[in-house]
């Protein structure tokens, strides 16, 4: 992996974590396919040593705010999580161990470098980025708003990157904290 893809990831954490204005302990879920990265097809190019290069670029960028990586894996887990159980310390976790071909490379090297992973089946994350068409919006908070990065492409990968709102509520007639807009 060059060095390039690995600043790309980082600027792309760094973006999304300054639009969403998220706070230390929160989470942000992220989905990356290694494949779509090096150019190929989702699922295709499982690539452990750049998993595991994305994964600790990523929970570098995050540690360094606070945040917590949930690392979504591919659909043969049933796009399960793997994140840190102090994140997570309500939810009940399932028992799997990622795989590179069956949890994806990403999300395999993620349980590596945790301190106490755990994977779960469904999380509410305050943002997310999905790094490659794995479909992270089913483990957002309501309401998803998109963030325009600077960047399209993590590698060859389209990146797309979203932040949650709370819901508005009240009508024509009620007025809203612009700080959760």
């Amino acid at each position: 992996m060059t060095a390039a893809i690995r600043e790309q990831a980082a600027q792309a954490v760094r973006e999304l974590c300054d639009a969403a204005g998220l706070r230390p302990g929160q989470i942000v879920v992220v989905g990356c396919s290694t494949s779509e990265v090096r150019g190929g097809r989702i699922g295709t190019d499982s690539a452990p040593e750049d998993g595991r290069e994305l994964a600790e670029t990523v929970l570098a960028e995050l540690s360094a705010r606070g945040l917590y990586l949930a690392a979504q894996c591919c659909e043969h887990l049933n796009r399960c999580l793997i994140v840190e159980r102090a994140a997570v310390p309500d939810l009940e976790p399932v028992n799997v161990v990622p795989q590179p071909k069956a949890g994806g490379s990403f999300a395999t090297a993620a349980y590596g470098l945790m301190k106490n992973p755990v994977a779960v089946e469904r999380i509410r994350a305050d943002a997310g980025l999905d790094i490659g068409g794995t479909l992270i919006g089913m483990h957002l908070r309501e309401v998803a708003v998109p963030v325009r990065l600077t960047l399209e492409r993590i590698g060859a990968a389209i990146v797309l990157a979203a932040r949650t709102r709370p819901r508005f509520i009240g009508g024509s007639r009620a007025a809203y904290d612009d700080r959760l807009l």
